[in-house]
């Protein structure tokens, strides 16, 4: 059995999701109580992608987030860096393509997408900024990106229940579900080390994104980043005035 460190290597993180991924989505369902599906959705929904857009899908892993843009008629590619999660999902979604890549060295042109997004794949990347940067070169100007990550819940005693979730129970029910249950202990413990929404946000501003937003769903456990790439002409905001720029648009549930 494999897992990764807080370091993030991208070797010992490949090989992990490699490891987990025949069970990854059966497993994902269980540990989120039946709630990974429905923060899914909301990312598609703020994503609004149409036929005859493209759309980049960052981290796709076995593509079950990229499923419902295919489905839709939405000309969508789900990158990974894990060679086993990308079988997994190819054998189950042949229509899909699937590309090898490196969120922060991502194989595809300048301006090659409409939109691009990263559902709870960020927090295990080597150089997460480097991949908002990435994800910024590849889509077009006036383009959108779209983060659901792992975040902190905002009220103190859910946060305190929250973490006591994932340091005890959720190691525990790994063992019950997981071939690899102590991959899901570096999954609690990068969910309790990763930024804050505020943060994350302003990392967001500083790679050269505007427009920065974000919703916080099921009490802050996850957030949904919003952001675009500037359009032509348009000047991105930097420095200490692009701190304003930042906003939630609301606590979701």
């Amino acid at each position: 059995m494999t897992r990764a460190s807080l370091e993030k290597r991208p070797e010992e993180v490949a090989a992990m999701f490699d490891d987990v991924a025949p069970k990854y989505d059966v497993v994902n369902d269980v540990l989120s109580m039946g709630q990974t599906r429905r923060w899914r959705r909301i990312v598609v929904e703020a994503v609004s992608a149409k036929p005859g857009q493209r759309v980049l899908d960052v981290a796709a892993g076995t593509g079950t987030s990229s499923e419902p843009y295919a489905d839709a008629g939405i000309d969508v590619v789900a990158c990974d860096f894990s060679v086993g999660m990308l079988k997994v999902g190819k054998r189950r979604r042949p229509d899909i393509d699937f590309v090898a890549g490196d969120a922060t060295n991502l194989p595809f042109a300048d301006n090659s997408f409409d939109a691009s997004t990263i559902s709870f794949g960020l927090r295990n990347v080597s150089a997460p900024q480097q991949a908002l940067r990435e994800m910024l070169r590849v889509t077009k100007p006036g383009g959108k990106l779209v983060i659901a990550e792992f975040s902190h819940p905002t009220v103190a005693l859910w946060r305190t229940m929250y973490t006591e979730y994932l340091m005890r129970a959720l190691p525990a029910i790994a063992t019950k579900v997981s071939s690899n249950p102590v991959a899901y202990v570096y999954l609690a413990e990068s969910i309790r080390a990763w930024p804050d929404q505020d943060n994350l946000s302003a990392w967001l501003t500083e790679a050269g994104w505007n427009n920065v937003a974000y919703r916080n769903l099921s009490g802050g456990i996850v957030a949904v980043h919003r952001a675009h790439k500037p359009g032509r002409g348009d000047v991105a905001p930097t420095g200490p005035l692009a701190k304003g720029r930042r906003k939630s648009v609301g606590t979701g549930s």
